[in-house]
């Protein structure tokens, strides 16, 4: 068997070094065949000369550098699609997800898993508003998915090939992978483990990131939004009918109408709720177009080792 692990990294010239020596001595304990894959996702500082000499070191080790920094979602998309292993590993470069659980993960395979998930029981290192924000999208996400998608766990998991050949043939962009790698089915199982600091350096996913990967999550595996503006659209509107109806039956009995401003009140409330069920309409709308342009997800600029 051949183990592919994947590696994305953007600005990570002080730990890349650190992951190639971390994990060196546990993939050589396996007995295996195995190729160590870094995708350089745009990084402004010397991460790809660190990996170049990586690789001159060691032939297993296998580069690519991306045109730009086009995000850690199609860094790692990159990677499965470049990779040749059995099962496939992605995992990041900073060390918090210990490279000590994959001959773990390994066994659950063996044992038939075509996706061993790794499930963060704790997360050192990281800010009270992160580890809340990260525990409620999660659990959002899951009560508006049409698909179950693991709480508490990251990118870092082993995938059988047959899980990477179906979704590195997936036509659709914006792939949002965590929530792929549970709809494409197959059996699959967990591994927990305790999540570290970062080695070195400071994180590279900003509130910013975060948010885009928040987006792609939900707009990529549900139809929450539109559905729930259009429900309490219809609610409202019932509940307004129901109120002018009232509002008749008292002014008819008290001959005195006192509706105008109820009235002006309503309409704009329904109006602001229509304004924005479009609004979450033209998201889907503008990805339907961002389909249509059919644009590559990344592009590479150098390939080292392959």
């Amino acid at each position: 068997m051949k183990l592919s692990v994947v590696i994305p990294c953007h600005n990570e010239q002080e730990t890349a070094g650190k992951f190639y020596s971390a994990i060196l001595p546990v993939l050589k304990g396996l007995n295996i065949d195995y190729e160590l894959i870094f995708v350089n996702d745009g990084s402004k500082d010397d991460t790809f000369t660190v990996l170049k000499g990586l690789s001159m070191l060691d032939n297993r080790v296998k580069v690519i550098s991306l045109s730009r920094n086009f995000g850690q979602q199609a860094a790692i998309l990159c990677g499965l699609k470049a990779s040749t292993g059995d099962a496939v590993i992605p995992i990041d470069c900073d060390l918090q997800d210990p490279v000590e659980v994959i001959p773990e993960m390994l066994e659950k395979w063996k044992q038939g898993y075509a996706v061993v998930h790794g499930r963060r029981l704790s997360r050192a290192g990281e800010t009270g508003f992160k580890k809340s924000s990260a525990k409620a999208f999660y659990r959002f996400l899951n009560k508006v998915s049409a698909t179950d998608i693991p709480e508490d766990t990251g990118d870092f998991k082993l995938l059988d090939r047959k899980v990477v050949d179906v979704i590195t043939s997936l036509k659709e962009h914006n792939k949002y992978l965590r929530g792929l790698e549970s709809w494409v089915g197959f059996k699959q199982t967990f591994v927990d483990f305790e999540r570290k600091e970062r080695v070195a350096g400071k994180t590279n996913y900003t509130l910013k990131k975060m948010l885009k990967l928040s987006g792609d999550g939900i707009f990529s595996n549900s139809d929450f939004p539109i559905k729930f503006f259009l429900k309490l659209g219809i609610g409202l509107t019932a509940l307004s009918v129901l109120s002018l109806i009232a509002l008749l039956v008292v002014s008819i009995v008290q001959k005195y109408l006192y509706s105008t401003w109820l009235i002006i009140s309503v309409i704009g409330l329904i109006g602001g709720l229509l304004l924005l069920q479009k609004g979450f309409s033209d998201i889907y709308l503008y990805r339907v177009y961002e389909e249509a342009k059919d644009r590559p997800e990344y592009l590479i600029d150098e390939k080292i080792n392959f």
